[in-house]
């Protein structure tokens, strides 16, 4: 395939940089003794393949066409899942090659769904892995969602194209700039992270994962009791700021550090997420206040805000088994992992953005009913929304709702119950973590289902991550002809 070069050279090199990133577990691998190389052996084969499919695919310049991005937006993901999971079948943890799949596309994509029944007992290095997952899966998520999602038109995200020119060949130079820049700014978060959580009482290692995890908003944790295990109001409150710090666009940012210095009180989105947030966390602080066993308002309002925000973004962290809340927070949690948090974060689910426009465009329609002959014009952060864009959007929530259904569907095919089934495939596909119900709940994993359930699981959260459309037309043959 001579015209896929250039999809075969970048995923090539992306290849290279997982290889020599497993080379950070195989030193903590050192440093605890842990009697294994199985890092060493898997950096080795992941930079050897990468080598080969860069130099077999060598040529005077690298263009990317509409087609190619999209063949490799989801080959990049799927090889970097693939050779991912090669440290977890070379543990001692004794992984089929389902469950090694399973945990890395759960990494990569940041969801934070698990297989591991005892993280107490799992080597550190390979928790260092998962962590390290998270962390590249968030880097890959925000600089596709800001220079490449916007150019395939997928589902509104062409709103957040970086500069005016929809030309896919300058895809390339423009990841290059942005990613730059993104990258500063998420390894500043994450270093600054660390250093709170190591000073309100993680241990080294403890707060470098949660870290990484934190700001990729994934939720895998070193401990079966996730953020809970520490009993720590002061880092409950670290990871609510930060994880919300995660979960705002990184396009602002960028606007930030080119002088928009109001951009964090003006985009609509972001004042979306705020007022979600409070609105949310004083529903459930209300409920809280009157089912808890607890007297102290503080605690109410810290446990409220804390597992709000980590559902709403996609993290997935747990202090205690809310299920055991009784059954309202198990419909309204569903919900929060279906709306999501802002497009072009590390959050996940349908986006505010898509929901804000979903009720201007009902608004809109109220108001021609009333006014028959008047004309509206739907703005959004100041630009204007096209009938074009507005189906697009309403396209995107419908389709997602239907492969909801379809995944959940697929699960209880497969022996899951009603609960699991649906709340497994709104865990997959909003990349949340934690599904509800005893097997897959906050004091579950997904060990116990059947392996044909964790690659339904897994397709599920491939789908989710890349804004569905960008993996559906690969299915499509008319795609695949020129």
């Amino acid at each position: 395939m001579t015209s896929n070069k250039t999809v075969f050279f970048i995923v090539g090199f992306l290849l290279i940089i997982l290889g020599l990133f497993m080379l950070i577990p195989y030193g903590t691998q050192i440093i605890y003794k842990e009697n294994s190389h199985s890092f060493l052996s898997s950096s080795l084969i992941t930079i050897l393949i990468g080598v080969i499919f860069m130099l077999g695919n060598l040529q005077e310049e690298y263009q990317l066409n509409l087609k190619q991005t999209f063949l490799f937006s989801t080959f990049a993901w799927l090889t970097v899942a693939f050779f991912g999971s090669i440290p977890f079948v070379l543990s001692d943890l004794n992984f089929s090659f389902s469950d090694s799949f399973f945990e890395s596309m759960s990494g990569i994509t940041t969801t934070g769904s698990s297989v591991i029944n005892d993280l107490s007992k799992a080597p550190k290095s390979l928790l260092l892995w998962r962590a390290i997952m998270q962390w590249l899966g968030g880097i890959g998520i925000i600089v596709m969602a800001i220079t490449v999602l916007p150019l395939l038109k997928v589902g509104g995200m062409q709103l957040f194209r970086v500069e005016s020119s929809d030309k896919p060949e300058k895809i390339l130079p423009r990841t290059t700039q942005v990613a730059v820049i993104i990258i500063s700014t998420y390894l500043i978060l994450t270093i600054f992270c660390a250093f709170f959580y190591k000073i309100f009482g993680m241990s080294f290692f403890d707060s470098i994962a949660h870290a990484m995890t934190t700001i990729a908003t994934g939720g895998f944790s070193t401990h079966n009791g996730s953020i809970g295990y520490f009993k720590n109001p002061n880092i409950e409150v670290i990871a609510t700021i930060f994880i919300i710090l995660g979960s705002i666009p990184f396009i602002s940012y960028l606007k930030f550090i080119k002088g928009e210095k109001k951009i964090f009180f003006e985009d609509v989105q972001i004042k979306g997420l705020i007022y979600l947030f409070i609105l949310s966390t004083l529903i459930m602080f209300l409920y809280l206040l009157f089912t808890s066993e607890s007297n102290l308002l503080v605690e109410k309002i810290r446990v409220a805000s804390f597992n709000v925000v980590s559902i709403l973004s996609g993290t997935g962290y747990v202090t205690n088994d809310f299920s055991l809340w009784g059954k309202f927070p198990l419909i309204f949690f569903l919900f929060l992992m279906f709306i999501g948090g802002c497009a072009g974060s590390t959050a996940c689910g349908i986006k505010i953005f898509r929901f804000q426009l979903l009720f201007l465009f009902i608004n809109n329609q109220i108001k021609k009913i009333i006014y028959p002959n008047s004309v509206f014009i739907l703005k959004y952060n100041n630009q204007k929304i096209t009938d074009n864009y507005m189906n697009s959007v309403i396209v995107f929530i419908f389709a997602y709702l239907f492969i909801f259904i379809l995944i959940a569907m697929l699960l209880s095919i497969t022996g899951l119950d009603f609960l699991t089934a649906i709340s497994g495939a709104a865990t997959s596909i909003s990349n949340v973590g934690p599904g509800l119900g005893d097997v897959i709940g906050p004091n579950g994993n997904f060990k116990s289902i059947p392996e044909i359930s964790k690659w339904i699981l897994s397709f599920g959260m491939l789908l989710g991550r890349l804004e569905l459309f960008a993996v559906l037309i690969l299915f499509f043959p008319s795609f695949w002809r020129d």
